[in-house]
């Protein structure tokens, strides 16, 4: 990939297979933090999740990177249990609307994907920042990224302040007493907890820049 081409179909699937490659090695650990507040599920829930796109990949043929995000998203809400398959199947799916017909895609498409797909999972979710749920890692990506491209900066520094930004917003979880989910039947014993969909919502934002830097 590099800034001049777009983010290339066949990058978009590198991307997704690291990205499930990376929530397996991370399973026991984001069900770990899940069991603190949640129903201890997640890492395995994600897991089951992205086994399920990988089979899809391999048998699909390929497509626009918009028809690609939809079958991510339709794969993830009838295979990922709890709350976390409606919303990362809503993130997807807006990727998808997003970039329907697409490949490839630009810094401007990524940028307007990635807010679709963050508003999706807040009208989902009803979730706002300092929740204490994913969004309060994807919101930190999402503006960083856009900051960076309307300053200036290439896509391969704009996807890195996107994850760096997104990996503080899973930090600063820790304090905060949940407002949604189960976490929040807890009450102020949810404080001093990194939230487990802020972390699984770094990583993915983490799997982006290092798969697509990684290309350029």
């Amino acid at each position: 990939m590099s800034e001049g081409t777009g983010i290339s179909y066949d990058a978009v699937v590198a991307w997704l297979k690291a990205f499930a490659a990376t929530i397996a090695e991370n399973r026991a650990y984001l069900t770990e933090l899940d069991s603190a507040i949640g129903d201890a599920d997640h890492g395995i829930n994600m897991d089951r999740g992205f086994q399920a796109v990988l089979a899809k990949l391999d048998s699909s043929p390929p497509g626009d990177v918009g028809a690609l995000f939809k079958v991510v998203g339709m794969t993830l809400v009838s295979t990922v249990g709890g709350a976390g398959g409606p919303l990362y199947g809503t993130l997807f799916l807006q990727l998808g609307i997003a970039t329907a017909g697409k490949d490839p895609i630009t810094a401007d498409d990524w940028a307007a994907a990635l807010a679709a797909a963050v508003s999706g999972v807040q009208a989902r979710g009803k979730a706002e920042p300092g929740d204490k749920t994913m969004v309060d890692a994807l919101i930190p990506g999402r503006d960083a990224f856009a900051a960076a491209i309307a300053e200036g900066a290439d896509l391969p520094a704009a996807l890195r302040r996107s994850a760096d930004a997104a990996e503080q917003g899973m930090t600063d979880t820790i304090p905060l007493v949940a407002r949604k989910g189960r976490a929040s039947y807890l009450g102020e014993r949810s404080a001093g907890h990194q939230d487990p969909g802020a972390t699984s919502s770094y990583l993915l934002l983490r799997s982006v820049a290092d798969t697509w830097v990684g290309d350029a």
